[in-house]
């Protein structure tokens, strides 16, 4: 339980200097994936992400890019519980002996594990700020997905409860976010771990310094969102899609339509941002996690 505690308050250190680092980033690559594809002959209303940074701030002030941050903010601490605790029990049960490194085929499957425990977290959470940051875009292009106006991340919460089938509402994109998570953090922590044996010429990473870290952090990050990102795209067009006038049938029908409309192209909306945010988010989370651990003993 000691080990837990541990893992819980140096994950949610982590977890809240990722938020805060990479939310304006992840807020321009959801407006840029739930945009809809422009009418003939006109132009879309985000030509790039730069472009979406200046309409947002623009029209919201620098406040818009932190839109729908309080969702995440909120369960920051639950989510990271999970991804860091479950990650620390897999590997207690991957070790050969109390104490042992583990490979990284073994942090693999320990991303992995922890990868389907966050998905039930990450839904509901990703649903809710996916509705609020997409929402500005949507309705400005008229698109009836976006009758109803929300208020904050509990507005987002209530009627979805209320209008779109009770709890189960919250858990739309459940499938995706499944597949975002699991291939996901299986190759972000694998990665973590190559990077970080490689710096320190083998598997004893105990010595590395921060430069080190935040190194093989954020490349890490860049490995998940490489790995995923199409994905993702699926998770939030299916979150954001309409209630009553659903556009899509399910995943499989969210990547063949926009496959069909946009090509290989629209599955990479919003990648540029998303990139960009990773390096630096998930450096700093995986240095406030290394740090704060270190300092629980």
């Amino acid at each position: 339980m000691a080990d837990v505690a541990k893992d819980l308050t140096a994950g949610t250190v982590g977890g809240a200097a990722q938020l805060i680092v990479g939310h304006p980033f992840d807020t321009i690559k959801v407006k840029l994936q739930s945009q809809p594809p422009p009418l003939p002959g006109q132009p879309p209303k985000f030509s790039g992400a730069m472009d979406a940074v200046r309409q947002t701030v623009a029209a919201e002030g620098p406040r818009g890019l932190y839109k729908g941050m309080g969702a995440p903010l909120a369960t920051v601490a639950a989510f990271n519980a999970v991804l860091f605790s479950v990650r620390g029990q897999m590997e207690a049960l991957l070790r050969s002996q109390p104490g042992a490194p583990l490979t990284v085929n073994q942090q693999i499957v320990a991303g992995a594990g922890a990868g389907v425990a966050v998905s039930f977290l990450a839904c509901p959470t990703e649903l809710i700020k996916c509705r609020l940051q997409a929402q500005s875009a949507l309705a400005s292009s008229g698109s009836p997905g976006v009758a109803v106006k929300y208020g904050g991340p509990m507005d987002v919460a209530r009627h979805v409860i209320k209008s779109e089938g009770g709890v189960r509402g919250l858990f739309k994109g459940l499938v995706p976010t499944m597949a975002r998570e699991i291939p996901g953090n299986a190759a972000m922590f694998g990665v973590y771990e190559a990077l970080k044996q490689y710096l320190a010429g083998g598997p004893d990473t105990s010595g590395l310094g921060r430069g080190s870290l935040i190194l093989a952090g954020g490349l890490a990050g860049a490995s998940f969102w490489a790995s995923v990102y199409p994905t993702d795209v699926v998770k939030s067009v299916i979150q954001v899609d309409d209630y009553k006038n659903p556009k899509f049938s399910g995943s499989i029908d969210a990547f063949r339509k926009t496959l069909a409309s946009e090509g290989v192209k629209g599955l990479y909306k919003g990648f540029g941002p998303a990139m960009a945010r990773s390096v630096p988010a998930n450096a700093a989370c995986f240095l406030a996690y290394e740090v704060t651990r270190s300092s629980l003993g």
